[in-house]
């Protein structure tokens, strides 16, 4: 068999020509692709780019429950209103940090350019705290710095905790870390803080650790002062307070007080019933237009008191200078054991006296507290509206004014009860405090987020509404309805 070597080399060389376009083409299309997927991936590194430089706020959503992280309105307003440099330092070792406390870090120093965050290793800088505080330093623990002032923020002072004495363990309640940095940042650009002078001496009532914790971190120092052997009452106090007192003042002591309100001071008594008469307490009160009445307000309305007891009064919450948060917010505050404060018939017109709480038109005055035989009211008690607090004021001149806040009931200090009311109280306490002391910082009062049990208050009145309702009407309802039903199908 002869072989065409010619056209058999024709062939190859047509089958060349044809693998070449083909891989001409390929070439072409390979190219395309190449260049396509570069210029995505450019996309996706620039639009990543972008959206690095967008604050987390924006691209990160906290959805833990208790929005852990989050900053509330009142701290993006108070950050607003920064002009000076704010360093935070972060004290934690590489790799335990707190994410809690590392988000809601990066939210401050986004929402303020004032505001920067700096993490500092123990390990490798051991003598960096030791230039702001003696304290011990723990992991996750703050240093707020500005100028020449500091102030340190332990990790334990961030997460609130109970302790529990019949397992000997403690459990997690809050997280106050929006708060206390608040509280460090107001403090570190305050050049002068209020002074909160404690009466002693008369066995007065003394401040748990919750409360007087509360008062630290709204920045007030606290000093005690004892008026026997003092000569006066500081001028440069921001404020007197009279903490549930269980004996007179002397003459001499009553002196010093009128005089030191007499000069424009400010003053908080916070007095309980005793059963008995502090005649030099009142000879204070009566300069100022108001006067102490004998006995306990029981309430006779049941929407204005809980727990079946009529003197756990719930009290309406008068429209003040002190009261706008709290109405605004629709805050309840608990005064149980109250003993109401009257207004006198004739006082100087320079002075100006309003209700801060009232009893509802029902309620009724036990005036023998220790001798009384029923909570019901009897014919002898005195009823109608009461005051449970006052507030009074008087114009020394131009700028000096004097101030007063009464309240009949040491509950407004009491931390346990301040839980039934969701912090009604404490709130009430800051406020009142706020309007006394001038300060040119604002105090914050921005709350812990709890991650514990709310406590719901629900007066007497609506308790008993709704008990009759799932306990009684409902069943019954059900009940005839079945019945109607049965007696239907038995007559077919």
């Amino acid at each position: 068999m002869k072989i065409d070597v010619k056209r058999i080399g024709k062939n190859i060389k047509n089958d060349l020509k044809e693998i070449s376009k083909i891989n001409k083409k390929s070439l072409k299309n390979g190219s395309y692709s190449m260049l396509a997927t570069a210029i995505l991936f450019g996309v996706v590194i620039v639009v990543n780019l972008i959206v690095g430089e967008i604050p987390e706020k924006y691209t990160q959503i906290d959805l833990s429950q208790q929005k852990m992280y989050t900053i509330s309105e009142k701290t993006e307003e108070f950050l607003d209103g920064l002009d000076q440099e704010i360093r935070i330092y972060h004290l934690v070792q590489n790799g335990y940090e707190d994410d809690t406390i590392v988000k809601l870090l990066k939210r401050f120093e986004e929402t303020s350019e004032y505001v920067s965050v700096e993490t500092k290793d123990p390990v490798l800088y051991p003598n960096f705290a030791s230039q702001y505080t003696e304290e011990s330093v723990y992991d996750n623990s703050l240093i707020v710095v500005s100028g020449e002032r500091s102030k340190y923020i332990s990790y334990y002072d961030m997460y609130e905790s109970e302790y529990d004495y019949y397992t000997g363990s403690s459990t997690t309640t809050g997280f106050d870390g929006e708060g206390q940095i608040d509280s460090a940042i107001s403090y570190v650009i305050s050049e002068d803080l209020p002074v909160l002078y404690f009466l002693e001496g008369h066995g007065e009532l003394e401040l748990d650790s919750t409360t007087s914790g509360l008062l630290e971190k709204a920045n007030y120092r606290m000093e005690n002062i004892n008026l026997i052997t003092a000569e006066e009452i500081p001028a440069e106090a921001g404020c007197l307070i009279v903490s549930s007192p269980q004996s007179d003042i002397s003459e001499e002591e009553a002196e010093k007080m009128i005089s030191y309100l007499e000069d424009g001071g400010k003053a908080m008594f916070i007095m309980d019933y005793l059963g008995q008469n502090l005649p030099n307490f009142e000879k204070v009160f009566e300069t100022y237009g108001i006067k102490p009445e004998k006995g306990m307000i029981m309430e006779g309305d049941s929407q204005h008191y809980i727990m079946q007891a009529p003197y756990y009064i719930i009290p309406n919450i008068e429209s003040t200078d002190i009261t706008t948060e709290l109405l605004n917010e629709n805050k309840y505050v608990l005064i149980p054991a109250t003993q109401p404060v009257g207004v006198l018939e004739s006082y100087r017109d320079t002075l100006e006296i309003k209700p801060i709480l009232t009893t509802s038109e029902s309620a009724y005055l036990k005036e023998n507290v220790e001798t009384m035989e029923t909570f019901e009211k009897e014919d002898v008690d005195k009823s109608g509206e009461f005051y449970a607090g006052v507030m009074v004021t008087e114009e020394i001149s131009e700028d000096i004014q004097t101030q007063i806040v009464y309240y009949g009931s040491s509950s407004i200090l009491d931390s346990t009860t301040d839980q039934y009311v969701s912090g009604g109280n404490s709130e009430l306490l800051l406020a009142s405090l706020g309007w006394m002391c001038e300060v040119e910082v604002p105090v914050m009062d921005v709350e812990s987020k709890s991650v514990a049990i709310t406590y719901l208050t629900v007066p007497e009145y609506d308790a008993s509404y709704w008990a009759s309702i799932t306990c009684g009407i409902i069943p019954a309802a059900f009940v005839i309805i079945g019945g109607i039903i049965w007696f239907k199908r038995r007559k077919k």
